[in-house]
């Protein structure tokens, strides 16, 4: 084999190996979809929601606080999210949650999705009690999109696009993630996840 060749091959390996790391994503690991708007597997109800398939999302409706806890647990990762909130929405993702039968702001951080919320700097798009967001977004009456990541101490919130909070906090390092329902009506049509 000529030596042209040879380096043709070896940077041709190279570039396709690089594709596929840019696939998986940084650091390798893959998107793995949590939930796709077509089933509840491989989520556990908690609490007295009404959750139920619509349409291709997964919908909690009305007051009845309730919550869809993921099966496994994660300490760094990404999350991507796709939701729709009605004007009255009391909702939000929990992540590293510590107990499983009783989720709270205290025992998880809650990104919120509240625009009707009585203290607006803990509305959407903020960590409740951890990272004010003022002036608050609107998630109200269309699709939205939340990028989460959690490494180690850092916690990052993008809401549709813009970086709502980046903030230190060590309380909670790992547990499973929490999709809430507690007033009006939230739908959530995609929720991915990847470890870092």
């Amino acid at each position: 084999m000529t030596a042209q060749r040879r380096l043709f091959l070896t940077a041709g390996a190279a570039a396709l190996a690089g594709s596929l790391v840019g696939c998986a994503g940084i650091g390798g690991a893959p998107w793995v979809t949590l939930l796709d708007g077509s089933s509840l597997a491989g989520w556990t109800p908690v609490g007295a929601g009404h959750w139920s398939i619509v349409d291709g999302t997964v919908q909690g409706l009305n007051g009845t606080a309730g919550f869809l806890v993921s099966k496994d647990s994660y300490s760094d990762f990404e999350i991507r999210a796709e939701f729709w909130a009605d004007d009255k929405a009391n909702s939000g993702i929990f992540i590293r949650c510590q107990d499983r039968a009783s989720i709270t702001a205290d025992n998880a951080y809650e990104v919120n999705i509240f625009d009707q919320r009585p203290d607006p700097s803990y509305g959407t798009a903020a960590i409740v009690n951890i990272a004010k967001v003022i002036p608050m977004p609107k998630a109200g009456g269309r699709w939205n999109t939340f990028e989460i990541t959690a490494k180690g101490d850092q916690l990052v919130v993008v809401f549709n696009g813009q970086k709502t909070v980046d903030v230190r906090d060590s309380k909670h390092r790992s547990g499973p993630i929490a999709l809430q329902s507690a007033a009006g009506t939230i739908r959530f049509r995609k929720v991915q996840i990847r470890t870092l």
